[in-house]
């Protein structure tokens, strides 16, 4: 278990997809340049390519990302933050969306 106080810790903001593409070499990967309503936006690599073969229906759309994590490389791309994602044991997948617009960069509360 965690306290209140650690989970307070995580940063989640509303991002817009303004790019996204396969990363070549990589089955899983999807590479997301990502408005977060900063100076530029932010690259984040998830693995859901299995979920969207033509990676273009992401541009566009809102999710939330943790965005305080730790830049980590991968496959030579540095990521800068983390999708939100559900998935059950029968295979079920989803991003999670808001359900009315939202500006970038909102803060999760």
């Amino acid at each position: 278990m965690i306290t209140i106080d650690d989970f307070k810790k995580v940063e989640i903001k509303i991002g817009t997809v303004v790019s996204a593409e396969k990363v070549e070499g990589a089955d899983k990967l999807i590479r997301c340049m990502v408005d977060f309503g900063e100076e530029a936006p932010r690259q984040i690599l998830s693995g859901i390519a299995m979920h969207f073969p033509d990676p273009s229906v992401l541009v566009g759309k809102s999710f939330p990302y943790v965005t305080n994590l730790e830049p980590r490389t991968i496959r030579g791309f540095e990521s800068n933050g983390m999708i939100m994602a559900a998935s059950d044991s029968d295979g079920g997948f989803a991003l999670l969306s808001p359900t009315a617009p939202i500006k970038p960069g909102t803060l999760l509360s």
